[in-house]
């Protein structure tokens, strides 16, 4: 039985100067060198090389608000998306907690695109066997780079909003293989833990970054996340902490609304809107919900990704070099938050001083076969299109789909949890009513310092 590598600490993630020197200078040397290199693992992290967080402020020329829209994007994590970080520190609990071990177990990463690229590399890099499950609606792009990785996949029927059928295939797997383990993103509080204290974490650090360029006052007023697993949305309970008036903001598709609508359907903004509401939701901290159109998404992204758009962009006042930099850190799920960003600027009326975050999960690198069938499915984007986007996508985002939330539609968000949960996976009414309770989110958020004593003593630095 081989032992796994073992890489950073939750406190080594939100700040890599905290690493030992010599693994620091050797995950720089092997980020340049070799993607594949496991010390890798320690540059998962929203810091770039030399310490600066991965952000861009968004020209108001793009959003159309007075409020500054600031993105936090993930596109230079090791895989390309922030899931990476879900992915690694899922494992390592299970890792440490469970004994999970390579060559003994065999990794299942149930997914919609992110989490199964993230689990792939991750598991590849930590010696362990892995099968990603992925509904057969994803784009190319999605399967290739798993298949890169040296991951198994298996093609489930549907697309994103395909949840159900991913957990039955995962029965089966468990059913007749007893090396079978599910790291399941959409339960697992590793994923929560992440976000709670590395994004939320940096994103405290950001807002006093920005503060001293004039931007805001030093802290945040929004913070805006669509729902996939709802590990990133955990941020917004660090921010809480931190400032209690900050509003967290979720985002679902329209053509999906399971927490707006009690709804159903299929939609193509990938990564979010997985029609069901995840163990790890705090549904009971979040402070609204909009909708978002799955189509518009797609344009927007088209807009800031091809060169028809860049000079509308430009002809705007965005600067060539901001216009660069935007038409690589998005895909649909960034756009869609961006647009669920708006549409609370305005809801709230934010001014000039309340800083909105929100987040740019992956690059486009892995939606040019979507944006190729857009342009085959509306035709070519022209100029004038692009205009046309700009106004209609951007600066005309309205008050629609927008639901506050209030204690009744918190419980009705937490009830919904039953159907999947209780019905499906096992879980109990008493555990799922425990989650009412802030206490049981401050008792799992409590496990990271001695987490990170763990994984320190058992790797041995």
């Amino acid at each position: 039985m081989r032992a796994p590598f073992f890489g950073p600490t939750f406190e080594e993630m939100r700040d890599p100067s905290r690493q030992p020197p010599e693994v620091r200078a050797r995950a720089l040397a092997a980020r340049e060198r070799d993607p594949m290199d496991p010390y890798n693992l320690f540059n998962i992290t929203w810091r770039d090389p030399e310490g600066r967080i991965y952000y861009e402020v968004l020209p108001r020329a793009l959003t159309g608000v007075e409020a500054p829209i600031v993105v936090i994007y993930a596109k230079d994590f090791p895989t390309g998306s922030h899931k990476v970080g879900a992915a690694y520190s899922i494992l390592m609990e299970k890792v440490l907690l469970e004994g999970l071990r390579p060559g003994e177990h065999v990794l299942v990463w149930p997914s919609t695109g992110n989490y199964g690229i993230g689990g792939a590399w991750v598991g590849g890099r930590m010696g362990f066997e892995g099968i990603v499950i992925l509904p057969e609606g994803m784009s190319r792009e999605r399967f290739e780079r798993i298949e890169a990785y040296g991951a198994r996949v298996i093609r489930t029927p549907g697309s994103e909003s395909n949840v159900k059928e991913i957990y039955d295939k995962c029965k089966e797997l468990m059913a007749v293989d007893p090396r079978v383990r599910v790291l399941n993103q959409f339960s697992e509080m590793g994923n929560y833990r992440f976000h709670y204290y590395v994004t939320g974490n940096t994103i405290v650090d950001l807002a006093a970054e920005l503060g001293e360029r004039g931007i805001g006052e030093g802290k945040v007023a929004a913070f805006v996340s669509a729902m996939g697993s709802a590990g990133t949305i955990g941020a917004g309970d660090r921010l809480k902490q931190v400032w209690p008036t900050c509003r967290v903001v979720g985002v679902e598709p329209i053509q999906c609304p399971t927490l707006y609508l009690n709804g159903y359907g299929v939609h193509d903004i990938q990564g979010i809107g997985d029609k069901h509401v995840t163990w790890i939701h705090h549904v009971m901290n979040m402070d609204a919900l909009v909708c978002v159109d799955d189509l518009s998404c797609k344009k927007g992204l088209q807009l800031l990704a091809e060169e028809v758009g860049w000079k509308v962009l430009m002809r705007w006042g965005v600067s060539e070099g901001q216009v660069m930099r935007l038409s690589q850190m998005f895909g649909i799920s960034g756009i869609a938050n961006v647009l669920g960003a708006i549409k609370a600027a305005k809801f709230y009326r934010f001014g000039p001083k309340d800083v909105i975050v929100t987040v740019a999960t992956d690059g486009v690198d892995r939606y040019r076969s979507v944006l190729a069938e857009l342009t085959r499915q509306c035709g070519p984007m022209d100029e004038v299109e692009a205009t046309v986007r700009l106004v209609h996508i951007f600066h005309g985002q309205g008050l629609d789909w927008i639901q506050e939330g209030t204690q009744e539609n918190r419980r009705r968000w937490h009830n919904l949890k039953y159907f999947t949960w209780v019905e499906q996976q096992g879980k109990t009414v008493e555990e799922l009513d425990a989650q009412l309770d802030p206490e049981w989110w401050e008792r799992e958020q409590a496990r990271i310092p001695e987490l990170d004593r763990l994984w320190r003593e058992v790797r041995g630095f």
